[in-house]
């Protein structure tokens, strides 16, 4: 397992050149000897799209895209089976998201990986993902596959974030659900499930009792006790 971080650019030691950075993890187990560990360097640099004769920069000589290309590399020194990436793209310009993102899907079956993709960008999942977890307050409240999810969500959560997602035609309109209060601690959490106080569904056991995450239908489960208002 390994992890792509946020911020391509505070996850690199700056006193440290790219080959030294993507290297690390041969070093520090013992794999390959120094030669045959810059050849495999600069084979990970050529698979992201890095050129391989940029071995020896500095981090900071290089853009927040290739930037985050390192980290990709990085990750991928040891070849992993499952790969966490944790908002990998939310700190880059939008053009440079598109590059990374369909980075990411290349290695993904050129290597048959296993991404756990973090993000608040709903766009962004629904490109990458092939199955979706929405969490609320730390816990998984709906888990269901892409088209399920976008096209049918059954928790009122799932519901209000889908409304909010912007539509391409400026000229489009959807109804926007528009939850009231404010999202609760999750040191000092509310009863029962806690969305209750921002539902427009809740009644009695909602406010008491712990809704469990269930199948609603085939592969499409959620943790609601009344399911799309149902």
């Amino acid at each position: 397992m390994q992890i792509i971080f946020q911020d391509p650019y505070s996850s690199l030691n700056p006193r440290r050149r790219v080959g030294q950075i993507i290297g690390e993890a041969f070093e520090i187990h013992g794999i390959l000897s120094a030669k045959e560990r810059q050849e495999r360097v600069k084979e990970l640099m050529d698979i992201v799209g890095l050129l391989p004769e940029h071995i020896n920069r500095y981090p900071h000589e290089f853009s927040g895209g290739q930037r985050q290309r390192i980290g990709v590399a990085r990750a991928l020194a040891l070849n992993p089976k499952l790969v966490i990436a944790d908002e990998p793209v939310s700190a880059l310009d939008v053009s440079i998201q598109a590059q990374i993102l369909n980075l990411l899907v290349q290695l993904q079956r050129r290597f048959d990986l296993t991404y756990i993709f973090i993000s608040h960008d709903l766009s962004v999942v629904r490109h990458i993902s092939n199955r979706v977890a929405v969490m609320y307050v730390g816990r998984i409240v709906e888990l269901a596959s892409r088209s399920s999810l976008y096209d049918h969500p059954y928790h009122p959560y799932t519901e209000a974030l889908m409304s909010a997602v912007p539509l391409a035609n400026p000229l489009s309109k959807k109804e926007r659900i528009l939850l009231e209060g404010d999202v609760p601690s999750p040191i000092n959490p509310p009863s029962g499930c806690t969305f209750h106080p921002r539902c427009q569904y809740r009644q009695d056991i909602c406010t008491q009792t712990v809704p469990v995450l269930k199948e609603i239908e085939e592969g499409h489960w959620a943790a609601c006790y009344f399911p799309r208002g149902r």
